[in-house]
């Protein structure tokens, strides 16, 4: 058996963000694709820095930075993952790409549209690697999924997708410079939440993210309390099928913590189960409801489940994409380019301009 390539990563933020992605690319896996190596860790304060090696990286010895300047400029760390809050995004990525090193950035990848163009054009101009850290799209249940709606057609055509993402948040119960309670931040359920409702939906349109999507029309509502947008509903529609994606957020209570998404077609329906939309383990597909008049009942019949076992939380798929990317001299995501997420984005944007949130930098 052949070695698997390596690459060394240096991580920006000691968060929870950055914990959870860590804890994942340290994990032993019997379907890794390349060998992950933490080379180096940038926090705001040192002393937070060494105590997230030695609780995240306690086999390897990473070096650690009071400064994220340094790990740019680690000359042996070959990619660089971004944790930091929204808000801060824009500008670790410009950094990053002036010292000419590959980015993998946390979403949201900006706190708009017009931030993530100026980014990509920098990248472009560089001719370095960078890709927004939309997990969602890189676990196998997604690709299988969208392979029984496009490929087998298993339930005809699509014709809507619900999904609905709550986590409670006691939002004055938190320090009042939480990143959830300061709009400067990007403080709200939409970057933090809404953004994969609209993921679901954009992945049930089409197959593929094509270089050119048809705009969707964006018909949205949202709740503030105490200066911060607390939830979010919104029909997105394709004008020339006629599809429709409901998608709501909040950060008033949580969701279910069973069906994450439903995507209804012609000839049946798929219902996606998980913990919360932003990490499915299953799904099933049905057939069309059938009502008895009758006997005054609807009933259905599922035709499968598929199941997918997951160890740790599933950031690795995106981690190792991400290197193998880098490592082939890509400068893009085949699965998540920067038209996709310059789209997301445009969605959001005009969510928030119905809803009526603005951003401090945006004034």
């Amino acid at each position: 058996m052949s070695e698997l390539p390596s690459i060394r990563w240096g991580i920006i933020a000691t968060g929870m963000i950055s914990s959870w992605f860590v804890a994942d690319l340290v994990l032993p896996r019997p379907d890794a694709k390349v060998r992950h190596i933490v080379q180096s860790i940038g926090s705001s304060h040192i002393e937070k820095g060494q105590k997230f090696a030695s609780q995240f990286c306690p086999q390897s010895s990473p070096a650690v930075y009071g400064s994220y300047e340094d790990v740019y400029n680690d000359p042996n760390v070959d990619i660089i993952y971004i944790g930091t809050p929204h808000a801060f995004h824009k500008w670790n990525c410009l950094d990053a790409i002036a010292a000419g090193k590959p980015i993998l950035c946390e979403k949201a990848f900006a706190l708009n549209a017009r931030d993530a163009k100026e980014v990509f054009l920098a990248a472009k101009r560089k001719g370095v690697y960078i890709a927004e850290a939309m997990w969602l799209r890189h676990r196998p249940l997604v690709h299988d999924l969208q392979e029984k709606i496009f490929i087998d057609k298993a339930i005809g055509d699509v014709i809507r997708i619900c999904s609905d993402f709550g986590l409670k948040k006691d939002i004055l119960s938190l320090p009042e410079d939480s990143r959830y309670r300061q709009p400067s931040l990007g403080a709200g359920s939409l970057l933090d939440l809404g953004i994969y409702p609209i993921t679901w939906v954009l992945l049930c349109f089409d197959h593929e993210c094509l270089p050119t999507p048809e705009p969707l029309k964006v018909q949205a509502v949202q709740t503030h309390m105490h200066g911060v947008e607390v939830s979010t509903a919104a029909l997105l529609q394709r004008a020339s099928t006629g599809q429709l994606g409901v998608v709501s957020s909040t950060t008033l209570t949580t969701g279910s913590p069973d069906m994450v998404a439903r995507i209804q077609g012609t000839k049946g329906a798929i219902e996606v189960y998980g913990e919360c939309p932003s990490a499915p383990t299953s799904f099933t597909i049905y057939s069309e409801f059938t009502r008895d008049m009758d006997k005054e009942t609807i009933s259905r019949q599922s035709v499968n489940t598929f199941q997918y076992s997951v160890v740790g939380r599933g950031y690795y798929y995106e981690a190792d994409n991400a290197a193998l990317d880098v490592l082939e001299g890509r400068l893009e995501s085949p699965i998540m380019p920067w038209s996709e997420t310059v789209r997301v984005l445009e969605i959001m944007d005009e969510i928030r301009r119905q809803g009526g949130t603005v951003y401090a930098d945006e004034l």
